[in-house]
């Protein structure tokens, strides 16, 4: 059970695997995206297809018909990664070897819908996966085994959602056979150390210039690729937003914070709370995604302006 891109790893390599038979992909209904409001595929939707994998897309999880359907199928055991809703009891209890779960955080740190993104803010210097026995609870059940990853200062939520998803696959494949078989047994999470990784949204791309530059450097790393950490600008008067796709910390002497110190081939140096920010890749609302240098060379910034 599976929606986004980060499940479709592990979908592939239990299909890989000869030790598994998978029956069906469950996903959530397919949605409209793009420019143009297309209804496309879910990630995972696309790859079983590909792989000739049946899919289910119910409504809900809880929709009875649903749950008929999948007790049709027989699963000896439910495997979950980013569906995106919260799975009742009766499906839960339904395998006779239950619902693992797929969860990109070292738990019980980084429970919830945003683990990876919460990790680049909070400056965590490494994360991981976690597979565990999922119960009714939010990210609370024993867990089974979890591998480490360090978090580099380039990354940022892709390139570390691309490093947990095939990191996540290959432990998944590793661990189920122990399971399945007794020699691995779940273990409670410990009760200290728990956090909660809040869903993301829009409205937290923006940054606060007064905030420290450490603080809205890795708001710019963990904001890749959505909501995209953003600012505005002022053309003719009006607020114009430029989204923010790379950018350094550099030291600076106190300013105003929001206001630009430098805007060259080097970049656009913009003052915060402590420090600076030197905004290397950017995008004009409407634009296409530049080097700071191309960009300034359509829209000129002087010292002294405010970004806001």
């Amino acid at each position: 059970m599976g929606t986004a891109e980060l499940a479709c790893a592990s979908l592939r390599a239990l299909c890989a695997c000869d030790a598994f038979r998978v029956l069906a992909a469950v996903s959530q209904p397919d949605k409209p995206r793009g420019r143009d409001l297309a209804v496309q595929p879910t990630p995972v939707k696309a790859v079983a297809l590909s792989l000739g994998v049946p899919v289910l897309q119910p409504r809900k999880a809880r929709d009875e018909s649903f749950i008929q359907e999948l007790r049709a199928l027989g699963p000896e055991l439910v495997v979950v990664a980013a569906y995106g809703q919260l799975l009742p009891p009766a499906i839960l209890d339904l395998p006779p070897l239950g619902c693992l779960n797929v969860h990109t955080s070292l738990l019980p740190k980084y429970r919830g819908a945003a683990p990876i993104q919460w990790a680049i803010l909070d400056g965590a210097a490494e994360t991981g996966v976690t597979i565990m026995k999922m119960d009714p609870g939010l990210d609370t059940g024993p867990i089974l085994s979890d591998v480490r990853t360090a978090i580099d200062e380039n990354d940022n939520a892709q390139t570390l959602h691309d490093r947990l998803a095939e990191l996540g696959a290959e432990l998944l494949v590793r661990t189920i056979p122990a399971y399945a078989t007794g020699q691995l047994i779940p273990k409670p999470q410990p009760q200290e150390g728990a956090s909660y990784a809040r869903k993301i949204t829009k409205e937290d791309g923006r940054l606060v210039w007064s905030q420290p530059a450490p603080v809205l450097w890795r708001r710019v790393r963990g904001f890749s690729p959505w909501p995209g950490a953003y600012t505005y600008i002022s053309e003719r008067g009006q607020p114009r937003l430029l989204k923010i796709w790379s950018a350094k910390v550099e030291s600076a002497a106190a300013s105003d914070p929001g206001t630009v110190l430098r805007a060259d081939a080097g970049g656009i140096v913009v003052a915060c709370g402590e420090g600076a920010l030197r905004l290397t890749e950017v995008q004009r609302e409407g634009g296409r995604r530049l080097p700071a240098a191309a960009f300034l060379a359509g829209h000129p910034l002087e010292s002294g302006a405010r970004l806001s």
